[in-house]
């Protein structure tokens, strides 16, 4: 039966949500078992042990012996398992990039980013500001990556415009407008739980 499948999948999904933790620093909750970008391999337990894959947690072939939630009973539980799943996996490689542009030293205050990574944050974060327009106002010269204006312990991307002024803008503003674009059923719900509250 087509049934079948989602049955069986959403347990999957939920079990790589606490196995992977895709968490944010911006998410309002615990720290995670493992850094949003860091890969499986590089996982440790508490104890200093590497985390167990998906393979050595699904290794027993016996239903009984894998995790159950209770929750997953519920069909509309599962499916936002599942919506939630697609979301993390969506947004994380262009949070990955905004971590690192601004909490590295992959730039100094006041450098401008390379074309290639200028070229993703204009498409995957600027274009769903919900103020992009204005932001970008006479035209846009570069991305730019600088201190806060009123927050110097904090280092933010500015829209460098075409008549040499600039103004900064907030990364968490364009995800969470992207996340409600593409993902309206479920995009409120995501951010509530996700997003430190006051950041709207």
């Amino acid at each position: 039966m087509a049934a079948a499948p989602l049955l069986r999948a959403p347990p999957l999904l939920l079990l790589r949500l606490v196995q992977r933790s895709y968490h944010l620093s911006l998410i309002n909750v615990p720290p995670p078992r493992r850094p949003l970008c860091t890969s499986a391999a590089d996982s440790t337990g508490a104890d200093g042990g590497k985390s167990p894959s998906l393979a050595q947690v699904f290794q027993s072939t016996d239903v009984k012996d894998r995790p159950h939630h209770p929750k997953l009973d519920d069909p509309d539980y599962r499916r936002w398992k599942i919506k939630e799943a697609e979301i993390f996996e969506d947004i994380e490689p262009i949070v990955c990039l905004t971590k690192e542009i601004l909490h590295s030293n992959r730039y100094m205050d006041g450098e401008r980013l390379t074309p290639k990574d200028e070229q993703t944050v204009v498409d995957r974060l600027l274009a769903h500001h919900p103020h992009s327009e204005d932001k970008i106002g006479c035209g846009l010269d570069s991305i730019m990556v600088d201190r806060h204006p009123h927050f110097s312990n904090s280092r933010c991307l500015f829209v460098v415009r075409t008549d040499g002024g600039w103004i900064d803008f907030s990364y968490q503003k364009c995800l969470r407008a992207y996340i409600r674009g593409k993902y309206p059923c479920y995009g409120e719900r995501f951010i509530k739980e996700y997003f430190k509250r006051g950041s709207s």
